[in-house]
């Protein structure tokens, strides 16, 4: 049986609860002088009509907040999208990529990636695109693997092969039963292409008379899950890699700094010891970037204010989704100043909006974390499809 959602009157309550105090729950506020940039994995925002419209307005009072906001797992239906979008106010903009992670007509479900901005502070310029690797890179890979490809790819090919035939055999009415498409794990000892092509797109976020804006390009990334934490590795380092080459190419770089934002299915559910392995392996892309370039991931640092990682899954037991920044302007926080985030009013600060927490103590008059593993289990039931099973993860920097 499907979990229940959430009644209107669940919603008053929740709301109020929001009202009497947005900061418990990693809320952030609009602070004049500072931006507020931020990540959104929103679990298949499709139709408009797949959530009631005290949801809407939940998501929307939401994401109000931030001013400029990437979201994940969009759908080919971008009527929720649009509803969203208009929730929220004519003053925040709107740009979409085209369906990825599907080749149109077969099996298969694509995703979008999309930036909904406020006007009044970022200005989209000129650049939108997706992120590959071309051609000739991916000949070169497959010719350096070629016999591990084949090793790893053999076993698929033969049930292919077998799928192919037997479809032959039906269609020309020689067996009784279309065969079914084979479904078949394959570990790729390589990286190849990513499974959603990320999106990327230059902004401009303008602050006080006189001063340089911000420039930087934004991308937006929904990694890979799979079965394999190695696939989900190649792909990490495949995007880090390709960041960083546009980045040493300042000469030629529209923009010279770069903002990630998104799912990037980073394996973190023991900080203390995933923390280390990860800031061992980003050390080798701060070395390579040279002096010029700072990378900086402040979401895999203790928050210094609340005093523990900060989750990003409804479950609290995983930071999938990041924000990463590899920039030359020095006013863009660098790894040394992850220690003092959230010192002052207008950043630089970082938070998770855990809208879990919120829900239990609405509902539950009790923090989320002291729930029993059951009473957890339901709750998240009651939300994860129609709110999300992400929060959104936030990033405050100061106005230049």
């Amino acid at each position: 049986m499907a979990a229940k959602p959430f009644t209107r009157a669940e919603w008053r309550t929740i709301r109020g609860r929001l009202a009497d105090d947005p900061d418990r729950y990693g809320l952030p506020a609009r602070v004049y002088g500072s931006v507020l940039l931020a990540s959104f994995n929103i679990r298949k925002l499709g139709s408009a009509a797949a959530r009631s419209a005290d949801t809407w307005r939940f998501l929307a009072d939401i994401c109000r907040r931030f001013d400029l906001l990437a979201v994940q797992e969009v759908l080919d239906d971008l009527s929720g999208l649009r509803r969203l979008q208009e929730l929220m106010g004519p003053e925040f903009g709107l740009i979409v990529s085209d369906t990825t992670g599907v080749f149109p007509g077969e099996p298969g479900v694509g995703e979008r990636l999309a930036f909904i901005y406020n006007r009044s502070l970022v200005r989209r310029t000129e650049i939108a695109t997706d992120v590959t690797y071309d051609r000739s890179k991916l000949i070169n890979t497959l010719a350096d693997h070629h016999a591990a490809i084949h090793e790893a790819t053999a076993p698929y090919a033969k049930k292919r092969r077998e799928y192919r035939d037997r479809l032959e055999r039906f269609e020309a009415g020689q067996i009784p039963t279309r065969p079914k498409r084979p479904r078949f794990k394959v570990q790729m000892p390589t990286f190849l292409s990513f499974i959603r092509s990320p999106f990327c797109v230059s902004f401009e976020i303008s602050g006080h008379p006189g001063t340089t804006p911000y420039r930087f390009m934004a991308v937006n990334a929904h990694l890979h899950f799979g079965n394999f934490l190695a696939d989900r590795r190649q792909e990490f380092d495949a995007l880090m890699n390709w960041i960083r080459a546009r980045v040493e190419r300042n000469d030629h770089a529209y923009y010279p700094d770069f903002v990630l934002l998104g799912d990037l299915n980073l394996d973190f559910d023991r900080p203390k010891k995933d923390r280390e392995a990860i800031e061992e392996h980003l050390k080798t892309f701060n070395d390579a970037a040279g002096d010029e370039v700072s990378v900086n991931f402040p979401f895999l640092d203790e928050h210094p204010v609340r005093k523990r990682f900060l989750r990003t899954n409804a479950r609290l037991t995983e930071t999938f989704d990041q924000i990463g920044l590899f920039c030359r302007d020095e006013r863009f926080p660098d790894y040394t100043v992850n220690e003092v985030m959230g010192s002052r009013p207008t950043g630089p600060d970082y938070g998770v909006f855990e809208f879990g927490d919120l829900f239990s103590d609405a509902l539950k008059r009790r923090p989320f974390r002291m729930l029993g593993a059951e009473a957890r289990r339901n709750l998240v039931a009651r939300f994860e499809h129609k709110v999300s099973d992400h929060m959104p993860l936030w990033l405050r920097i100061p106005l230049p």
